[in-house]
């Protein structure tokens, strides 16, 4: 029972960080830590990653079926879905080669507080840069820059960079908009997190117990409903208010965590 709360806990945590720019990997692994919650090949943290995944694919669901449906007679339509893979493509091939150094080295508590603070200071200083916003398409990007972003998400691969973060950041430093750069990480998001779990589940099925499959499935259903809240509110958020807040959040997320790290180890 008390691993369930947790997962439930967990879930929840997942689904409302996913897609904010605070590290929803960085968040399951300092909270898992102080809980005293160990996954099977730290795959909880990454397979109820689809519960996130079909929360977006339920919101988007209209955009993206008109995106299908336009693709064999609108060349914008296939050009954006060229970009959404460029974009993907780095990420994809880096984390299949360094699959396991990211969950063997990089999943450490300690890295992930200093992560967590030195992107949210890093937030703080691009949200008040006074930036030339060529871009407020999500869309429309220059491939090019669908390609520059893909690399940039690559530095989410250390847990407390952020996926969303990285995203957001590279493409407004490439010239989008806040709510261009932040709904591009919404539609990077699904590919490089179903191949993020595809390619977890191929390698970790085999040592995953029954009661691993429960706890996956109740933290896979809370971070459907968490996800849904963030996704349909988010947008209009940081168009009206930016990232300072989760600048912040991700500091004093660090600068605690370093502290529960020095007091309880």
């Amino acid at each position: 029972m008390d691993n369930l709360i947790e997962a439930i806990v967990l879930g929840i945590v997942e689904g409302l960080t996913e897609f904010l720019p605070v590290s929803s990997t960085g968040h399951l692994l300092l909270l898992g830590h102080f809980l005293g919650f160990e996954s099977n090949g730290k795959t909880f943290e990454v397979l109820i990653q689809l519960g996130a995944i079909l929360a977006i694919l339920l919101v988007y669901f209209r955009r993206l079926l008109d995106i299908a449906l336009r693709l064999r007679t609108d060349p914008t339509a296939r050009r954006f879905v060229i970009g959404v893979l460029v974009a993907f493509l780095p990420a994809a091939l880096i984390g299949a080669v360094l699959h396991g150094f990211i969950k063997g080295v990089l999943f450490n508590p300690f890295l992930v507080c200093c992560a967590l603070i030195a992107g949210g200071l890093v937030l703080l200083v691009v949200d008040e840069l006074e930036l030339e916003v060529k871009h407020t398409d999500a869309t429309a990007f220059p491939l090019a820059m669908y390609l520059k972003i893909g690399f940039i998400q690559c530095l989410a691969m250390i847990p407390g960079v952020s996926r969303s973060g990285s995203t957001i950041v590279g493409a407004m430093l490439l010239g989008a908009s806040k709510r261009a750069a932040a709904e591009f990480s919404f539609f990077l998001a699904m590919p490089t997190m179903a191949g993020a779990f595809a390619y977890d589940l191929l390698k970790n099925y085999k040592i995953l117990t029954f009661d691993d499959t429960m706890l996956i499935v109740v933290g896979f259903v809370s971070a459907f409903f968490a996800a849904l809240v963030v996704v349909r509110s988010f947008l209009d958020f940081v168009s009206r208010r930016g990232f300072a807040l989760f600048a912040w959040w991700r500091i004093i997320v660090g600068a605690a965590g370093l502290a529960g790290l020095w007091v309880f180890g």
